[in-house]
């Protein structure tokens, strides 16, 4: 019965983790790895995957190893075929988006086809690549399970406090004030009615919008690092690295936010002589950790913020639904008793 009603009402479906998806795909990553290290072909690997786990996206890539395709391009159509990778609550990414509109995500899919690809297309050892990536796969997902838990704790305090209007509204009937009636069939009361349940509304989007602004985090942080790195690996040039990986992360449609670093880390290379490929995984690490720590940031912060909606909307709304139809109920009973 209760499987049903989630079913059937979205409010009551928990809520999907993402860092599942990113765990499920460091675990193929590394699995892929050691097979590999071990001496498997890449579609025989790709086959004893699928045929373990049983994803629709190993199955999609160990059919289009097994007839000799292109594994990233297999994975793109799977994706696609799955439909876009969006937030676990659609109505808090349109809250928390900014003037540019909607930023895709860079789901652990995506980033395995692109990294692969660009793999394929340099050279570059897939045991040592998929080693890398997986960590920082691992790396993502914690990330993530970091940002729930902090918002945990005051998102729910928000919604316990949302509710206090209308348990008051409530608990004033079960005195035996009739506040139904008092906000239903008097204009004060109507007014009242009307201006709690706005501040109401104004308050439960407000207090979804901070929280998803909290939850944002730049969830592709070093990943072109990464991905250039694992290029260099496979002795390409600079130049030639970075075009393959801006090919590949623009057919998985991934947007490209690490230019900077990537210009700053090769110059700093060419400057000191030093390894290119190990200075660019450290700075893709260097990046990772600012975006745990802003993420936590910013989840530290969420219990104050949400003390503003609380001061404005939640408390006028606690006086118009439950204070103020006490008070009229009271006063007009004993203007009825009087008269």
């Amino acid at each position: 019965m209760i499987a049903r009603l989630r079913t059937r009402l979205p409010f009551l479906r928990p809520r999907p983790d993402d860092a599942a998806e990113v765990d499920e795909v460091a675990a193929v990553v590394e699995r892929l790895a050691v097979l590999l290290s071990a001496g498997v072909p890449s579609a025989t690997a790709w086959r004893y995957l699928s045929e373990a786990g049983g994803s629709n996206m190993l199955a999609a890539a160990a059919s289009a190893a097994g007839r000799g395709e292109p594994i990233a391009l297999a994975l793109d159509e799977a994706i696609r075929a799955q439909g876009p990778s969006a937030p676990s609550d659609g109505r808090e990414a349109r809250e928390a988006r900014g003037p540019a509109g909607r930023r895709e995500r860079a789901g652990g899919w995506a980033v395995l086809a692109a990294a692969w690809a660009v793999a394929s297309e340099s050279g570059a050892p897939l045991t040592t690549s998929l080693r890398e990536l997986g960590a920082a796969l691992r790396d993502e997902a914690q990330l993530r399970r970091e940002i729930r838990t902090s918002l945990a704790g005051p998102t729910a305090s928000a919604r316990m406090v949302l509710a206090l209007p209308l348990v008051a509204l409530a608990f004033g009937s079960v005195l035996g004030f009739d506040t139904a009636t008092v906000l239903l069939g008097n204009p004060v009361g109507l007014i009242c009615l009307v201006l709690g349940v706005a501040f109401l509304v104004v308050a439960r989007r407000w207090s979804r919008s901070l929280a998803a602004r909290a939850a944002a985090f730049d969830d592709g942080a070093g990943l072109e690092l990464e991905l250039l790195a694992i290029a260099m690996a496979g002795g390409a040039s600079v130049e030639r690295a970075r075009r393959c990986v801006v090919d590949a992360l623009a057919a998985q449609r991934i947007p490209v936010r690490g230019e900077g670093a990537v210009v700053e880390t090769v110059a700093l290379a060419e400057r000191a002589g030093a390894p290119l490929v190990d200075l660019l995984r450290a700075e893709a690490r260097r990046l990772r950790r600012i975006a745990r720590t802003e993420a936590a940031t910013r989840g530290a912060a969420l219990g104050v913020r949400l003390m503003l909606p609380l001061g404005v909307c939640v408390l006028p709304a606690f006086v118009l639904l439950g204070v103020a139809p006490l008070l009229i109920s009271v006063v007009t009973g004993t203007l009825g008793g009087a008269a």
